[in-house]
């Protein structure tokens, strides 16, 4: 594992139900196992069942038709995210819900991830190391943050979140 990339990864989705709802944007840091960025992006992804979103979802998210104008269609956003993550560690807050969906649209695409099979949630690595210290009662991205002084500037934005979990990773590996 040691000589894999990490791919910090953030999605934001029309609701939280698998069946119905989708990905609307990606944002990815990519590092070395060093944790040296070598490149970040962030893709929005055009809905195709917006009918079905969940409207708290989609104003959690800023979700507006103006900034998803020029967004990717889902299976160009999939072989892009497959190319570019090849090999990669995921590495993302709550990573199992996040997993499911992008696995999800890998499948309905057609596209296979070609990420490493190993994945790291920050959420668990947090837990593990801090839950015997009473001031850490709360695991969320945003606690996490506020605890760590780690300054999230767009939350709820895929790439801002992404950006917050690798700073929050990068704290976590030092205690």
């Amino acid at each position: 594992m040691r000589k894999h990339n990490l791919a910090f990864i953030d999605l934001e989705m029309t609701g939280m139900d698998i069946s119905k709802h989708e990905i609307i944007e990606i944002g990815c840091i990519i590092t070395t196992p060093r944790l040296k960025i070598i490149e970040e992006f962030e893709i929005k992804i055009k809905p195709k069942k917006i009918k079905n979103a969940d409207p708290i979802s989609l104003k959690i998210s800023h979700y507006n038709k103006k900034n998803w104008q020029d967004a990717w269609q889902s299976k160009e956003a999939m072989e892009f995210l497959s190319k570019k993550t090849k090999d990669c560690i995921m590495i993302g807050q709550n990573i199992a819900f996040d997993f499911l969906f992008l696995e999800n649209t890998f499948s309905k695409t057609k596209i296979k991830n070609l990420m490493h099979y190993h994945k790291l949630d920050t959420i668990s690595i947090a837990w593990a190391k801090l839950n015997k210290k009473k001031k850490f009662n709360h695991f969320s991205l945003r606690e996490m943050c506020r605890l760590f002084n780690i300054k999230n500037e767009n939350p709820h934005s895929a790439l801002s979140d992404a950006r917050a979990t690798f700073k929050l990773y990068k704290k976590l590996m030092t205690i």
